[in-house]
């Protein structure tokens, strides 16, 4: 490639910039759509509305605008609050964020717990609300813990959204469909389908081994919390229903570096085990690794959930059979784009519940996922094209 035809390529960061506009003391400049003597009212689409529509989208823009930017509006502030900050499944949500904040013209603070202290996420909360900020969106992984946090949010105007995991009741209660009263009265919910995902992975353990007697083993970094909880339940309840009846669940740690010595521990106490699945992130990077440093691989089953880079390597390798993909950079910059509507729209644009997806990944579509990805957070390069 030339060097001229290298420096006409734009990288994606420096697209969103164009895109999103300047941020100009603190108010981002440009405007898009909006005409003179517009009328706020809705009406019915006829053939003269509909050619005024057209002229006003090829007409020239008003003085000092230009089509395509954003409109003028306060640079807003935004806290995301985390139970674990420093896990590396966060770190494509922390990316999302950031793409998100340079889009529109917003401000995010990363903050919470990093070891899943329910406190500590309640005290940023609190923090975050006293500071008069835009926008708040945490994970809620305890039912009832942010529930005065986020009505004292909303009482001073602030949008609350929950992501990654939302405030349910009776997770397991209705197995068929996992449904459950929502406790928390956040405006959406960004994130997976918890316990859905859980039954998912469940019948894929059942795909893989289909000897019901035999020794399963589902771990949890932090049991009960409800991030993953819900999913440990879907797994257990669909196992259950299709008449597995040795299915061990084994709680483990937050701490990414303390999981592994804990699921080999296990594994040394339980020799007889023909598959180990995990439900969170570090977890399932660990029973890949485990099998593999036990020399299991080929004859013990590993799979789990998300794609840190050492369990697409464990995929890749045979020692790991299947992950989930959740889409963690979507729990990032969904939030902030429904945050920033809401907040442009003047309360219009409501947030809404975002389903992040479930896609299985195995080694027949795992080279997809290898090449250094910002949206998997294995490299925080932005592509080019």
């Amino acid at each position: 490639m030339s060097e001229s035809s290298k420096s006409d390529k734009m990288t994606r960061r420096q697209a969103l910039g164009v895109v999103g506009g300047l941020v100009v003391g603190g108010v981002v400049g440009g405007a898009a759509g909006y005409y003179a003597g517009q009328s706020s009212v809705p009406v019915a689409p006829t053939n003269s509305t509909m050619a005024t529509a057209t002229a006003n989208m090829t007409a020239l823009p008003p003085a000092g605008f230009q089509y395509g930017q954003l409109p003028a509006h306060p640079n807003w502030k935004f806290v995301a609050i985390c139970h674990v900050t420093t896990n590396p499944f966060f770190v494509p949500t922390q990316y999302g964020i950031a793409d998100a904040d340079a889009l529109f013209g917003t401000t995010t603070q990363w903050t919470g717990s990093e070891n899943s202290l329910v406190s500590e996420m309640v005290d940023a909360f609190n923090a975050a609300i006293a500071a008069k900020v835009d926008g708040i969106f945490t994970s809620l992984i305890d039912p009832t813990a942010f529930n005065a946090p986020t009505d004292a949010a909303l009482a001073a105007g602030i949008p609350v959204i929950g992501y990654n995991a939302d405030a349910k009741a009776g997770t397991s209660v209705h197995p068929a469909c996992g449904c459950g009263k929502v406790l928390n009265d956040r405006l959406s919910y960004v994130g997976q389908p918890l316990y859905d995902s859980g039954v998912n992975l469940g019948n894929m353990i059942a795909k893989y081994i289909t000897d019901t007697s035999a020794r399963i083993a589902l771990f949890i970094a932090t049991p009960g919390t409800l991030n993953i909880e819900p999913r440990i339940d879907g797994a257990s309840d669909a196992l259950a229903a299709a008449g597995y009846t040795n299915v061990d669940i084994v709680g483990t740690d937050p701490l990414l570096d303390k999981e592994g010595p804990l699921i080999d521990a296990y594994y040394l106490g339980h020799k007889d085990v023909k598959g180990m699945f995990a439900v969170d992130a570090g977890d399932t990077s660990w029973v890949g690794d485990i099998a593999t440093k036990e020399g299991l691989v080929g004859t013990v089953v590993t799979g789990g959930f998300d794609l840190l880079p050492e369990t697409l390597k464990n995929i890749q390798s045979g020692a790991t059979q299947f992950t989930i993909d959740q889409q963690p950079y979507l729990q990032g910059f969904v939030p902030v784009q429904q945050l920033y509507l809401y907040k442009l729209s003047g309360g219009a644009m409501a947030p809404c519940d975002t389903n992040t997806s479930l896609k299985f990944v195995t080694k027949d579509n795992v080279a997809g996922y290898t090449t250094p990805s910002r949206f998997e957070g294995s490299t925080p390069s932005q592509p080019t094209f």
